[in-house]
């Protein structure tokens, strides 16, 4: 299956477990892999036989600005569950950085990844 790779989406968000995080909010970054037959695409040249990349990009932002969760990993979720509602994707992942965690004496990153199939694709997998 071929990819398409969506990288260093930045937006300023409010998901945290401090309260301060969902008051003041914080940068994040997040990287996408969309797994789909890019090979008519490939063929015609032509955007409507492929996936507009654009519209990942623009469904990130706007769940990283509206939504406070408390874990990362719930927003991680939300991005892939609305990526594969929304788009002719067979599977996704989500790489989800918080680049500056409010945690002392920690000058690092933390990230979460997460991969999910499409429906269509689960329900392959478990058919007899």
């Amino acid at each position: 299956m071929d990819r398409l790779y969506v990288n260093n989406i930045r937006a300023y968000g409010y998901t945290g477990a401090l309260p301060e995080e969902q008051v003041l909010g914080q940068w994040f970054s997040v990287d996408l892999v969309l797994w789909l037959d890019l090979a008519e695409a490939g063929q015609s040249d032509r955007l409507s036989d492929t996936y507009d990349y654009c519209q990942a990009v623009k469904t990130v932002q706007h769940l990283v600005q509206t939504c406070k969760f408390t874990l990362i990993e719930k927003l991680a979720e939300t991005i892939a569950q609305s990526i594969l509602t929304s788009a002719p994707i067979q599977q996704v992942q989500v790489r989800l950085t918080k680049p500056t965690p409010p945690i002392p004496n920690f000058s690092g990153s933390i990230t979460v990844e997460l991969t999910r199939p499409s429906v269509e694709l689960r329900l392959n997998q478990n058919a007899p």
